[in-house]
């Protein structure tokens, strides 16, 4: 199969042409926009803005304690909403309309409202409804809103998974005898979670990233750790700029996983439909039974794994 996009054609020598000037154009506008940048942050970024950060105390007392805080508050929304998401995704696909109807309004509702609103009311709501004390209002502001904004998103991966699959999954769990809540949760639901896993790896980066919405209420993250770093040692940009190399390092590697484990899924799921042909007999006596008694050749069921 041709390799050529199946929405245009490939570009002619023309075509070729203008795009390699529109690239080098383009490239060169950046590079001079990032050297004026540079240019006018000059004195922002002189050696003894940099020299904090060559300091173990700076390591030790801001970087990892605004790091640790970052990642806890990502940890405990991703667990949260990948078992809310289910729940919802679940929701989604019933076949009660009630149900599935309340669930959709859910989902909707959270989906549209941003995540910085729904952090700030529910850092309010636990203020002056459930009273809870002033240390824990900012991470449970944080991790409420990333709970209720990722899970939506992750059920409707999870729906879309299950849509996604061939109609035929779901015909041959009603034909063996199962319900429909059975063939969704025995067949449907495995498939459709190993086919939306880079997907869902990919949605921890937003995760991640949204995180940082949490320096608005007081979180004590990374960014609000290098803020008070840079009240005293008067280097702010270079502290959000080591702060955002922080974030590209761990989302890269995130982003890279979830790259390799789509590589490898498409690869399992490509082997697991091979059919072993070289087992097969090449040039079998046609006076000897394939089947039956002889053992020369195999069941031809056991050919296709």
């Amino acid at each position: 199969m041709s390799a050529q996009s199946v929405l245009f054609d490939a570009p002619g020598p023309r075509a070729q042409r203008i795009n390699a000037v529109v690239g080098i154009v383009g490239g060169l506008i950046i590079l001079a926009l990032l050297v004026a940048i540079i240019y006018g942050l000059r004195d922002q970024l002189t050696a003894d803005k940099w020299a904090p950060f060559l300091e173990a105390d700076t390591w030790i007392y801001y970087v990892y304690p605004g790091l640790w805080m970052t990642l806890q508050a990502a940890v405990i929304s991703v667990l949260l909403a990948t078992v809310l998401g289910l729940v919802l995704g679940l929701g989604r696909l019933s076949h009660n309309p009630v149900i599935s109807w309340v669930t959709a309004v859910f989902v909707e509702f959270f989906r549209s409202v941003p995540v910085l609103m729904m952090m700030l009311f529910a850092y309010y709501f636990s203020m002056f409804v459930l009273r809870l004390p002033g240390d824990f209002l900012p991470i449970f502001g944080v991790i409420v809103g990333l709970t209720l904004y990722n899970s939506c998103v992750l059920a409707e991966l999870i729906r879309a998974g299950v849509h996604g699959l061939p109609k035929g999954q779901r015909e041959a769990g009603l034909a063996i005898g199962l319900t429909q809540a059975q063939t969704l949760r025995s067949i449907l639901l495995p498939q459709a979670i190993a086919a939306m896993l880079p997907s869902l790896v990919s949605q921890l980066v937003v995760i991640l990233k949204d995180t940082a919405l949490g320096y608005l209420i007081t979180y004590p993250d990374l960014i609000r750790s290098l803020q008070n770093l840079s009240a005293g040692k008067g280097n702010l940009v270079v502290a959000f700029i080591v702060a955002a190399l922080i974030f590209i390092l761990i989302n890269f590697s995130l982003t890279s996983f979830a790259r390799w484990l789509e590589r490898k899924l498409a690869g399992r799921r490509a082997g697991g439909k091979a059919v072993a042909l070289t087992q097969l007999p090449i040039d079998p006596d046609p006076d000897e039974p394939m089947y039956g008694d002889s053992d020369k050749y195999e069941d031809p069921a056991s050919y296709t794994r």
